[in-house]
Parts: C-alpha cells; sequence; structure tokens
C-alpha cells in the first residue's frame, strides 16, 4: 500500500486542507506479511470521518486500517473535519459540501478509484459515524453502503451535550435542519430504491447507546438494509479498532 498526504485546496471552505490517503499498489512483492490483492479496473474508495476531538491522522494513528485497506484492495480517503458536525455551518466553513461533494470529485480527478455508486462507501466513528450517516441518507444516489461505529445519532437531543458546537454549527437558536437530522433523512429516504446498506455498531458501555438504540428503532420503522451489532465496549479507541475487521467484512460480504 502506498500512504501519503495530500494538500489541496477547497473552493467551498476557501482554505487549504490536509487529507490522508491509502492508495493500494500494483504490486508489493518482497513486502514481508503484506497479503497481494489483484487490482482490476478502478478501485473501491471508503471515506473514512474522524469524531470530534481528532483529526484526519486520527485513524492511521490509533487503528489498523492500513491492513485491511490492504487485505481489500482498498483506496482509503481520510479528511479533516474540524468539529464542524459535518454541516455547513451558520458561523464556520462548508464542511458538508466540501466532503460530501467536492472531495470525491478532487479524489477522482487525482487517482484511478471508480466513480460508480456501489464502489463508493462512507464510514465513521462517533461525530464522524454522524457525518458518515448524514451523508450516505442524502447523497444515496452516489453512496452504496455505510458503516457508523458509537454515532452521534440524536443531534435534536443533543443540543445541551454539545452545546458550544451546535451553537457554532447550527446559530444561536440551535434550530436543527431536517437535512441534517438522521430521524427526517431516514423517513425522507424510506420508500426510496437506492437507500444505502447500513451496518451500526456500538458498545453497551458508551455514552450514546441510549441514543443509538433509538435511531436502530426508527430505521427498523423504515425498510432499510440494515444491520445493528452492540456488543461489550465503550465509546474509545479499543472498541473502534476492534470493529474494523468486521465493518469490512460487511461491506465486501
Amino acid at each position: 500500500m502506498a500512504f501519503m498526504e495530500l494538500n489541496l485546496f477547497s473552493e467551498a471552505l476557501g482554505t487549504q486542507q490536509q487529507v490522508y490517503v491509502i492508495y493500494p499498489q500494483e504490486s508489493t512483492k518482497g513486502a514481508i506479511g503484506a497479503n497481494q490483492v489483484e487490482i482490476n479496473g478502478n478501485i473501491k474508495t471508503l471515506y473514512l470521518l474522524h469524531g470530534l476531538s481528532d483529526n484526519h491522522t486520527t485513524w492511521m494513528r490509533m487503528t489498523s486500517i492500513e491492513r485491511y485497506a490492504q487485505e481489500y484492495g482498498l483506496c482509503i480517503v481520510m479528511p479533516f473535519a474540524d468539529r464542524s458536525f459535518y454541516c455547513d455551518m451558520v458561523h464556520g466553513g462548508k464542511y458538508y459540501t466540501y466532503i460530501a461533494h467536492e472531495l470525491p470529485k478532487i479524489i477522482e480527478s487525482m487517482f484511478r478509484v471508480s466513480s460508480k455508486r456501489e464502489d463508493r462507501f462512507l464510514a465513521g466513528n462517533s461525530m464522524g459515524g454522524y457525518g458518515a450517516l448524514k451523508i450516505a441518507l442524502r447523497e444515496s444516489d452516489r453512496f452504496s453502503a455505510v458503516a457508523a461505529l458509537s454515532p452521534v445519532s440524536d443531534v435534536c437531543g443533543g443540543c445541551e451535550m454539545f452545546y458550544d458546537e451546535f451553537r457554532t454549527v447550527f446559530g444561536e437558536e440551535m434550530q436543527i435542519p431536517k437535512a441534517d437530522d438522521l430521524f427526517s433523512l431516514a423517513e425522507e429516504k424510506r420508500s426510496d430504491l437506492n437507500k444505502p446498506r447500513i451496518v451500526i455498531r456500538v458498545g453497551f458501555d458508551d455514552f450514546l447507546y441510549s441514543s443509538t438504540v433509538k435511531l436502530r428503532e426508527w430505521l427498523n420503522t423504515k425498510s432499510f438494509d440494515f444491520t445493528y451489532e452492540e456488543l461489550p465496549g465503550s465509546h474509545d479507541w479499543n472498541f473502534w479498532n476492534a470493529s474494523l475487521k468486521s465493518v469490512f467484512e460487511w461491506f465486501f460480504a
């Protein structure tokens, strides 16, 4: 695998941005312990989103993500979204536009990756799990599957918990638009033939467990291709790193 840091200009944000990319090599012959994956045609891409206190580097630093990218011959794109909740912020940058629309176009212009819906995936943890679910639901014609680990599931119920962030993201009155509410989006997409496949994993001891169960019950009434797994664990990297193997198996089942 090749690992690189891209420094690129975002028109949506009006600034230079850093993005980590893992990209499969045609051959890694001689690399001890590395699986050889045959690459035919354009490569599938996973957009992997970070949580509230993290940045684009954290998945590389805290997990075995590169090993799974190698095993499945997958391009992994890890952007920086600050504390934006993957929104076009009232007081801040247009991170939704950047990550959901602009970044895939840039990546597909630079790398030999597929632009087909069935070859684009999303995943994330915590705030990034929320962002991944939101983008997959709103852009279901462009993303086929999404994995959310310990997601912030109920933003409308999180105004007190995330008070400082939400004032910046949604404005002082903290009115959550339907386009940023997972429950409203799921209701809107219930009859959509292109609904994304969804997997959610959460730990029993996670402080977001109850809100995630609430989202599970809602999705189960909306005819989604939906997998839900609750396991021992908390809101931490031990849980998220251990979840990666099953997430990749689910993507490629």
